[in-house]
């Protein structure tokens, strides 16, 4: 199939232009009679979602034997009510107004009776993945899915893409894996992402991680297209529809093009701070992972975030129990972290960066510092700095950067890199960086 769509890297497209592509995908489809799911982001991703839904519903319903939405929660808590329609931009009691006909769900990822086996990949298979020193990670993998998507004819995947620290960029497969997916294959890429490294993992198109999500995504027995958006700011400056691969494929290029900012020099201090969107440190931590290229070696990022007072709700207790660390804390004591969920280490390894383990003492590169809700006896036990959010004064960092300081007032979706010829090596990532 022709990817259908559109780009206007230095503008945003019109809603002609949603309109055209949105209906040209309908067409493209060909959904008479037949029942859709569309699986969407949460409320963590920034992208016009009302207007999306609005126009397939005004494409597709008609035509349609059902159109439904999943919400792609990962392990994200499940959205009440009220929260889905803020979601989908409608006024509370209008959803049967607005979208009429139409059903949408959560992701339940952690209750069995919702998730189907679809595949596996063995040992040997996982294997080719990881680099010859990571071997000793591989393992039988079985690949579960939403059982839903199997109820429905076609299953469309609508979400933005955006550097992203775990596949490379976002979107596309990952809205199966992990957005509607079970626990193992979800822990195990994320381990995978992490022992690339965040530098040399974001903003990389092509990647260990996303091969294996494509594989995995092949193991899926239902027709499946997926309408890509880029945005800036609030508006698209891209809009692409056909199968996933390369409908995410030709999103990745334009957010490369417009997502990353590269800086001539590294900062000693940077106040990241994190929107209101995300509400617990799981999420807000990508204000970290958006940054931790530019920050320099003995600097300090601060999460700026008073309204952040979780840690994670899914998996606050685990972020307790062995704290945030660089990737050589666990990787060199693995008998004993081994058992933990493979993802919440990633994810601890992400937050910390890069770092050292050596004869039993651990060094980070740089100093990360919580300016949120989360209390200081908190922040010291899981091993991050704290300050007072109510400390903290904007105009400390903000025009300061000629003197070593960077505010950015909604971090976490842009990505930060040095200039490629100044780039140290660790960051490199054979890719042209």
């Amino acid at each position: 199939m022709t990817v259908i769509g559109q780009a206007r890297a230095g503008g945003a497209l019109g809603n002609d232009d949603i309109r055209k592509i949105v209906s040209e995908a309908a067409d493209a489809i060909s959904p008479d009679g037949k029942k859709i799911l569309v699986i969407v982001p949460d409320h963590t991703r920034t992208c016009p979602l009302p207007q999306i839904a609005r126009e397939l519903h005004a494409a597709v319903a008609p035509r349609a034997g059902a159109l439904d939405f999943l919400i792609a929660l990962g392990t994200h808590p499940a959205l009440p009510e009220k929260a889905i329609d803020k979601l989908f931009g409608i006024e509370p009691g209008r959803r049967k107004e607005v979208l009429p006909g139409s059903r949408i769900f959560n992701h339940e990822w952690k209750n069995p009776d919702m998730l189907a086996r679809v595949g596996s990949f063995n040992r040997d298979e996982v294997a080719m993945y990881l680099t010859p020193e990571n071997h000793r990670f591989a393992r039988d993998i079985d690949v579960t899915i939403n059982k839903r998507i199997f109820d429905y004819d076609i299953v469309l995947i609508t979400g933005p893409v955006f550097p992203h620290e775990v596949v490379g960029f976002s979107g596309g497969a990952k809205y199966f894996f992990p957005g509607v997916c079970g626990e193992e294959l979800l822990n195990f890429f994320h381990w995978l992402g992490a022992l690339i490294t965040i530098p040399k993992m974001i903003g990389v198109k092509d990647t260990p991680v996303r091969a294996m999500l494509h594989k995995a995504m092949d193991m899926l027995a239902v027709e499946k297209y997926a309408l890509c958006m880029v945005v800036k700011g609030h508006d698209l400056a891209g809009l692409y529809f056909g199968e996933p691969a390369e409908s995410w494929s030709a999103a990745a290029d334009l957010s490369d093009h417009i997502h990353t900012i590269y800086c001539d020099r590294p900062f000693d201090s940077i106040l990241s701070r994190a929107p209101e969107m995300y509400d617990e440190l799981w999420t807000g931590a990508k204000c970290m992972y958006k940054m931790e290229c530019v920050v320099a070696d003995g600097g300090e990022l601060i999460i700026y975030a008073p309204h952040i007072s979780e840690l994670a709700v899914a998996h606050g207790e685990t972020i307790r129990a062995i704290g945030y660390h660089s990737l050589p804390f666990f990787t060199n004591q693995w008998d004993k972290y081994k058992n933990y969920p493979w993802g919440v280490l990633a994810h601890s390894t992400h937050v910390r960066g890069i770092g050292t383990y050596e004869n039993g003492v651990e060094h980070s590169r740089v100093k990360v510092t919580l300016a949120t809700g989360i209390p200081q006896d908190v922040c010291k036990k899981i091993n991050m700095g704290y300050r007072d959010p109510e400390s903290i004064h904007i105009a400390d960092w903000e025009g300061k950067e000629s003197q070593g300081r960077l505010y950015v007032p909604k971090a976490g979706e842009m990505l930060y890199r040095l200039r490629k010829d100044i780039a140290p090596e660790w960051q490199k990532t054979g890719t042209g960086d």
